[in-house]
């Protein structure tokens, strides 16, 4: 399983494994993801710290209580699903650079 696999590189590989994760992570904190729900009656931004930066609510749905609890409901549970799929892709991402042990 290992004999084709160079230890003596494994602190360089690892330390290159950090700096692609620290940059990885900074570009993801600065991305934001829009979900729009209702049509685009509701509008809600999110950031990639996982942080609501911004909700928008069309006046139409000030009198419909309901309405616009589950409008709201459904668009900040959409950015969430956005900012973890783009965890996950930069995750792996970063799980594929890591390919650095072999001779």
């Amino acid at each position: 399983m290992f004999e084709n696999m160079d230890f003596s590189k494994m602190g360089e590989i690892l330390q290159k494994a950090q700096e692609e994760a620290k940059k990885i992570q900074e570009e993801s904190e600065q991305k934001t993801f829009t979900a729009k729900s209702g049509g685009g009656l509701i509008k809600v931004t999110g950031n990639g710290k996982g942080e609501i930066i911004d909700i928008e609510i069309d006046d139409s749905l000030l009198e419909d209580k309901d309405a616009l609890q589950i409008l709201l409901i459904s668009a900040v549970n959409d950015v969430y699903k956005m900012i973890e799929e783009d965890k996950k892709l930069a995750a792996s991402k970063m799980l594929g650079g890591l390919g650095g042990f072999s001779k």
